[in-house]
C-alpha cells in the first residue's frame, strides 16, 4: 500500500473539480459520501431510536440529505434540520434535498433528544470563519448532552487546515471523510474531536489525489519502509554504524543512557557514551553492551571526530545548558558528522539560534532537531508567534530556516524536512508523556541514522516506532520500557 497523503481543504476542492471535469458525476460522488455516512451510523448505532441530521447550505449539507434518505430507507426514523431553507440550496445539494422524502425543519428548532444520534453535515472541512448563530447553538447543545455524533467529512467548527476550533465545534464520536484525510483530522485539537476516523473511497481515482499531493503524509511504515536498512549475511557491527551519545556530568547521566540504549536496541552496531571523566564510574555501573569513553576537552572532542567510523552523534539529553553544548554542536557539524540535537542542546541555542542555523558549517552535515512546544518557541520565536500558521506550516518553515529535519514533538508530532516534505504522527498514546520518553526518541533517531537512513526517513521511522513501543508497553510505562518494546521490523518490506 502506498503512503497515505494528507491534503488541505482547498486542494481537496481542486481534486473534486478535476474528477468532475474528467466525466465523473458530481452528484454520484455526493451519493457515495452520504451513503458512507449512513453506513457508519448503521454499523455503530443500529440501536438508536432515530437520527437527527443537521444539514448546512453547501455540499456538506448535501451529503447529509443523502445520509438521511439512506437511513430512512433502512427503517430508522429521521428528522432533518436545515441551516438554510431548501429553496436556497444550489447544485448537487439542492438535488440531494429534492431526493429526500421528508420535511426539513429549521435548525433553530433543533434540540438533542435522548436515544437518538446526530449526523453533523453542517460545514465540513472547508470552514474558514467562526461558527455563530443557530449552528453554534446546536453544536453547544449537542456537546452538553450525551448524544452520539457522526460527522460528515470533519466535525463542524474545526478548521480542516489547522485543526483549530473556529468558535465552537462538535465533539464527534465518529468522523467519515472522503478520498483523503485533511490536516485537521490529525492536528490538535481536531484529532481529539474527530473520534474514530474512517477514510472512505467514494470513487475519486487515486491518480487525481496523487497529482495534487502537497508532500504531506500520514506517518506510517509505507512512507519510509523502503529506506530501512537490511542486515545481510555479510553484515558486521561496524557496517551497522557507530552512534555516540554525549552524557551530562555526575547525577545527570540517566538521560544519555536512555538515548544510548534506544540507539542500540533500534539497530546501531555500536554505541558509545561520551562522558565527562567525573561521571565515568556512574555511567559504567549501568552499562554492559554500550561502550564508554571520556571526553573532557576540545582536544578529546577533536580526537573523537577524527575517527569517521563514529558517524552520528546525539547531543543534549541531560548534557546541561550552556556554551559547551554550543561548541560541541558546532564542532560535530564542522566535521561533517550527523547530529541529533535534543533537549539541553536545543535550549543552549535559545538566546542565539542563529549561532546554530546561520553558520555555513551547519549546512554541511545532516542535522535533526527535536523541539517540543516550548523549545520550538525559543528557537523560532517569529514562526511560533504567527498563530495563522498550522503546526505543519510552522514545522516546515522551521526546517527551511534551520536547514534541518525538525521533529516538532507533541501528541500531534509533525516531522518536516528542509526540502518541504512533512508527515503527521497519529499513533502515539497519551502515556508517552513521561520523563525520559524524548531521550529515547532521540536515541531511536540516532540509531537509525547511524545505520544509514536519511534524516527525514530516520526521523519519521523513529517517531512511528516510538509510538508503537509506547502502545506495546502500555499505560503506566516508564521510559526504560521503550527500548525493550520496539516492535519487530521483520514484517515490514525492506529495501534490497
Amino acid at each position: 500500500m502506498p503512503a497515505q497523503p494528507i491534503v488541505g481543504p482547498a486542494t481537496m476542492g481542486l481534486i473534486d473539480a478535476e474528477s468532475i471535469r474528467s466525466g465523473i458525476d458530481g452528484y454520484q460522488l455526493m451519493e457515495s459520501a452520504g451513503a458512507a455516512v449512513a453506513a457508519s451510523v448503521l454499523r455503530y448505532a443500529s440501536e438508536a431510536v432515530g437520527a437527527d441530521v443537521l444539514c448546512g447550505p453547501g455540499n456538506n449539507g448535501g451529503d447529509g440529505y443523502v445520509a438521511a434518505r439512506h437511513l430512512q430507507e433502512s427503517g430508522m426514523p429521521v428528522t432533518v434540520y436545515g441551516l438554510a431553507p431548501p429553496d436556497r440550496l444550489k447544485g448537487d445539494a439542492a438535488r440531494a434535498c429534492d431526493n429526500w422524502c421528508g420535511d426539513t425543519q429549521p435548525l433553530d428548532g433543533f434540540g438533542p433528544r435522548t436515544g437518538r444520534i446526530v449526523v453533523d453535515a453542517l460545514f465540513g472541512a472547508g470552514l474558514d470563519r467562526p461558527v455563530s448563530g443557530a449552528a453554534a447553538a446546536a453544536i453547544d447543545a449537542v456537546n452538553a448532552s450525551d448524544v452520539e455524533v457522526f460527522a460528515a467529512d470533519l466535525p463542524s467548527g474545526l478548521s480542516g487546515l489547522t485543526g483549530r476550533i473556529l468558535g465552537t465545534a462538535f465533539e464527534a464520536d465518529h468522523t467519515v471523510t472522503f478520498a483523503a484525510p485533511k490536516p485537521g483530522h490529525y492536528l490538535l485539537p481536531g484529532r481529539a474531536l474527530c473520534g474514530e476516523l474512517e477514510i472512505v473511497d467514494i470513487g475519486i481515482p487515486r491518480r487525481f489525489i496523487d497529482s495534487h499531493v502537497e508532500d504531506l503524509w500520514l506517518n506510517e511504515p509505507a512512507l519510509w519502509q523502503s529506506c530501512l536498512p537490511r542486515t545481510g549475511m555479510e553484515a558486521h557491527k561496524y557496517a551497522r554504524g557507530h552512534l555516540g551519545v554525549f552524557s551530562g556530568g555526575m547525577s545527570h547521566t540517566g538521560a544519555a543512557r536512555l538515548a544510548a540504549r534506544s540507539g542500540l536496541r533500534i539497530g546501531a552496531g555500536l554505541v558509545t557514551i561520551l562522558s565527562p571523566s567525573p561521571a565515568l564510574a556512574e555511567n559504567a555501573a549501568h552499562l554492559a553492551a554500550i561502550m564508554l569513553r571520556p571526553v573532557d576537552s576540545d582536544a578529546d572532542l577533536g580526537n573523537l571526530l577524527a575517527d569517521a567510523r563514529m558517524n552520528v552523534y546525539v547531543l543534549g539529553p541531560g548534557f546541561g545548558v550552556g556554551e559547551k553544548a554550543m561548541q560541541y554542536a558546532g564542532a560535530i557539524l564542522r566535521a561533517g558528522r550527523s547530529l541529533v540535537l535534543d533537549a539541553d542542546g536545543l535550549t543552549s541555542f535559545a538566546r542565539e539560534p542563529g549561532a546554530l542555523f546561520g553558520r555555513p558549517e551547519s549546512q554541511a552535515a545532516p542535522m535533526v532537531i527535536t523541539p517540543h512546544e516550548g523549545e520550538f518557541a525559543r528557537l523560532f520565536p517569529d514562526i511560533a508567534a504567527d498563530r495563522s500558521l498550522s503546526k505543519v506550516e510552522r514545522a516546515r518553515q522551521a526546517a527551511s530556516k534551520a536547514r534541518a529535519t525538525v521533529i516538532y514533538k507533541g501528541a500531534d508530532t509533525v516531522i518536516a524536512g528542509p526540502d518541504g516534505r512533512a508527515a503527521i504522527c497519529d499513533n502515539a498514546p497519551a502515556w508517552l508523556a513521561t520523563a525520559g520518553s524524548g531521550d529515547c526518541l532521540a536515541g531511536f533517531v540516532g540509531g537509525l541514522a547511524a545505520r544509514g537512513m536519511p534524516p527525514f526517513e530516520a526521523a519519521c521511522a523513529a517517531a512511528w516506532l516510538h509510538g508503537e513501543a509506547g502502545r506495546i508497553a502500555g499505560e503506566g510505562l516508564i521510559a526504560e520500557d521503550l527500548p525493550e518494546s520496539i516492535p519487530s521490523l521483520e514484517h515490514l518490506e525492506l529495501c534490497p
